[in-house]
Parts: C-alpha cells; structure tokens; sequence
C-alpha cells in the first residue's frame, strides 16, 4: 500500500501466473491447519516441504532464463567484492535496527499493559518487516516496480512457509491463540484474496488501490488496540467492517476486474 501510493505498481506476468496462487493457497492452507487452535509438527513438515517445492520450482525457472546482463554493465563500475559487502552490511543494519526498534516498543507496549497477541501483531510485525517497507518503499522511489512488489509478496511466503513452518517443526508445535484463530488469520487469507482482482485486472496497483489496503491496515490496527482494552466503540468497528466496508471494497474490485477485462477484450478487437 505504502509503495504504491509512492508510484503505480507493475505487476510482472511470473507475479500474477505464479507468485500470488501460491500465496494465496498457502494462506488458505495455513488458516485451515489453525482451526484447531494449532501447527503441529506434522503440520510445519508440510509447510517446511512446500517451502522446499517452491525454492525448487524457483531455481529450475531461474536457469532456464535467459542470462543477466554483464556485471560491468550492471554494477556501474563497483566491483562485485564491494556490492556483496553493499549487501551484507545493508542487512546487517536492518537486523539491528529491527531488533532495536521492537525490544524497545515492546517494553513501552507492556508499561502500558498491552498483551503478548497484540504486541507480536502490531509492534513486532511492524518491526520485523521494516526490511520489506524500506526495501518497496526504496524500489518504488527508484522505478524497480516488480522489486516492490515481489519483495512483499516472496516475504509472506517465506514467513509462511518458512518462519511458521520450521518454528513449529523444530518447536513440538505452536499453540495458537483463539483470537488470533477467529479474526487475524481469516482477515491474513481475505486480504490475499483481495490480491486477485486488484492485481489480475490489470497487472498494476494504482495510487488509490494502494491507499485502499494502507487504510485496511490502520483499521486493523485500530481494531487491535480496541480490542486490548476492550473498548466500547469495538462493536461499532466491527459492525461497519463486516456490513460496509468489506462488503464495498468486494464490489468495487469485482468492478475493476470486469471493467479491465471489458477494456482488454475490447482493445483486442481493435487490432
């Protein structure tokens, strides 16, 4: 959402083919696995081999395509030594400064009495991927598009996959909170879904789309901290989210979807 208001995403075919099915059925499928309030072992050996499948599938295309340009031509006259060090020392920094970030907000949030679920949900997901906000954000500010949108797309497979799937293989399993059964993890799979007509229509997401998700972010956020505390206004976000704005937001992408496709089909005939 952020990258995108920024400047219009391009959404590469591979992206639309490949990347977001994939997401999309791992979200489904990670949903499923948490109806029982749990990810087992068996459960992350699943989520761990399709991870494996997928890095597979990943390296077959990758030699299969056609080579990179010249490291003289893309690297404008740094040696490659120093473009790795570019590189290690970049990550290095953003670990730091994650780590930095969500210990010290984290501290703050349970001063204030705020739990566990809503801190890993707001202040250490929000922390964690600053990696992925300022690697969109940057690509987007230097017109490398497809970056900012495979970066966020290829961070939540790997988090899926990856992260869920090798803590609960190497943990015993992984309890998971009934709230986070109920609410977080059917809104992580709608807002997947919401991918396919944003991103299918017309392999782009324009400035408002972006503001669109960007604004479903802060009432999820706003949502969390009502919860927290329980407020009185909690009953209210609630009823609007699910008789309004998710209603309004699955017919205006039906409509996008239907007008590109009607656009597409026409400019076909045309020529």
């Amino acid at each position: 959402g952020l990258a995108a208001l920024i400047t219009p995403l391009l959404v590469d075919r591979q992206l639309i083919r490949q990347e977001i099915p994939w997401m999309v059925a791992v979200s489904v499928l990670v949903f499923l696995l948490a109806l029982d309030q749990r990810l087992g072992q068996l459960d992350g050996l699943l989520l761990v081999g399709l991870l494996a499948v997928y890095l597979g599938v990943q390296l077959r295309q990758a030699r299969a395509e056609p080579s990179a340009p010249s490291v003289e031509t893309a690297n404008r006259g740094r040696s490659m030594p120093m473009l790795i060090l570019g590189v290690l020392l970049g990550l290095a920094l953003l670990v730091v400064g994650a780590n930095l970030l969500v210990e010290s907000a984290t501290q703050i949030a349970r001063q204030l009495g705020v739990s566990d679920v809503v801190i890993g949900l707001t202040i250490i997901a929000a922390g964690t991927s600053l990696p992925e906000v300022a690697t969109s954000v940057v690509a987007a500010l230097r017109g490398e598009r497809d970056i900012a949108v495979g970066n966020v797309v290829g961070s939540n497979l790997f988090n899926l996959m990856g992260v869920a799937g090798l803590s609960a293989l190497v943990s015993g399993g992984l309890t998971v909170s009934p709230s986070v059964a109920a609410f977080d993890l059917p809104v992580m799979t709608v807002v997947a879904l919401a991918c396919i007509p944003v991103l299918f229509s017309a392999g782009r997401i324009d400035r408002w789309e972006g503001g669109v998700f960007l604004l479903y972010y802060v009432a999820y956020t706003v949502y969390l901290i009502l919860y927290a505390n329980d407020h009185d206004a909690l009953d209210n976000l609630q009823t609007a989210m699910i008789w309004v704005v998710i209603p309004l937001t699955v017919v205006t992408a039906a409509a996008i979807y239907f007008r590109d496709n009607r656009r597409g089909r026409r400019a076909e005939r045309e020529r």
